[in-house]
């Protein structure tokens, strides 16, 4: 499928699209007129970058831990640099340290609107 298509079935701009590949997350095949053209197997590989960059995951980390969730299904047994499970940890820390503080501020605003509702009543 051409890139218009690719955007629409991923919900994934092309500009993104273009950015991916740039970044070597994805490498769509070519038309004979060199225009990109995308498999399902690389529209789903986009699907779990999105995923993956709407956690916060820096690109360089998806550009490490990428082939191991969409290429290789054995990767989990494969050894891995304990600087990079190190990273991927951190990033998670930092990830759930910020759940915390929004579920936090989540139930500071659920007490504040119970309050407003018995006071306007």
């Amino acid at each position: 499928m051409k890139i218009g298509e690719a955007s629409r079935v991923s919900g994934v701009s092309a500009r993104s699209l273009r950015h991916y590949e740039d970044e070597g997350l994805i490498v769509p095949g070519r038309f004979s007129n060199g225009f990109r053209d995308y498999c399902r197997s690389t529209v789903d590989r986009v699907l779990v970058i999105r995923s993956l960059l709407e956690s916060g995951l820096p690109v360089r980390l998806i550009r490490e831990v990428l082939p191991r969730l969409t290429d290789e299904p054995d990767a989990g047994t494969d050894v891995v640099c304990a600087e990079f499970l190190h990273e991927v940890q951190s990033h998670r820390d930092r990830l759930a340290a910020r759940i915390a503080v929004l579920s936090d501020q989540q139930a500071a605003l659920d007490t504040y609107l119970q309050e407003a509702h018995r006071t306007a009543r």
